[in-house]
């Protein structure tokens, strides 16, 4: 077992859209039983969280979720860690605590700059559907439906089986708004995108080759599907205490 004194590493893990922190659990049990310290906050609106959803749940609102964990927790050294949707979320924590944070990581995860939102990037077809799904499924906080767990790359009847039920909206409101950073994305902060090929998420594709072509950041690659954390949670926990060490 890791030692905690010596070797213990600090993990903040943001889950995506419509998951919570529950998600991380495969993940999170193996990281600490090596000895690692990890939180799986879940952001407002979402998971055991979203009896809390409402109208006015912005992007900003998912950053201060996680920002709370690390003022309050009084984290330092910090392996953050954003998956999918989590990688908005993590790219404004980073512009506002970076004296908190070791290193980053973007798991098969969204990129964008300040003041673009997720709306910016889709066409109108898209937006038109997901608001109007948003709004009849609850008019007073509107929130886009889950999808099927099938479609975020899980195959196996048990991480299907895993999923299924636990999934909720995802507030509508973090798509309309976007961030406001007073730095580059990742603020300078040692940064590693890890890809997912098996199957590819196209939906975030774009995010993969602006990392590419637009920084220097570690390229990883897992050979499994998009959620990660439930379908290779082992393969993902070994990277995830390799590229944190490296920042050590």
């Amino acid at each position: 077992m890791t030692s905690p004194h010596t070797d213990a590493l600090t993990f903040v893990l943001v889950h995506g859209a419509w998951h919570g922190g529950w998600c991380w659990s495969r993940t999170a049990h193996i990281l600490r039983q090596q000895g690692h310290t990890v939180f799986t906050p879940t952001q407002t609106g979402l998971g055991e969280r979203s009896h809390l959803l409402g109208a006015g749940i912005t992007l900003d609102t998912f950053v201060q979720d996680i920002i709370k964990v690390l003022d309050y927790e009084n984290l330092h050294n910090v392996t953050l860690v954003g998956h999918s949707f989590g990688g908005l979320t993590i790219t404004g924590v980073a512009d506002q605590r970076a004296a908190r944070i070791a290193q980053l990581v973007y798991l098969d995860a969204f990129i964008l700059g300040s003041g673009i939102s997720t709306f910016d990037t889709l066409p109108a077809a898209v937006i038109d559907k997901m608001t109007a799904a948003a709004h009849a499924l609850n008019p007073q906080a509107p929130a886009v439906p889950a999808p099927k767990p099938a479609s975020l790359g899980l195959s196996r009847p048990e991480d299907l089986e895993f999923m299924t039920g636990r999934l909720t909206p995802q507030p509508l409101g973090v798509y309309e708004t976007s961030l406001t950073l007073e730095h580059p994305v990742g603020n300078g902060l040692p940064a590693t995108y890890i890809q997912c090929t098996d199957p590819v998420f196209s939906a975030v594709q774009g995010s993969f080759e602006w990392v590419k072509a637009h920084t220097d950041w570690k390229v990883e690659q897992l050979a499994t599907g998009h959620d990660a954390m439930v379908s290779a949670p082992e393969e993902l926990a070994r990277l995830l205490v390799r590229v944190a060490s490296a920042s050590c």
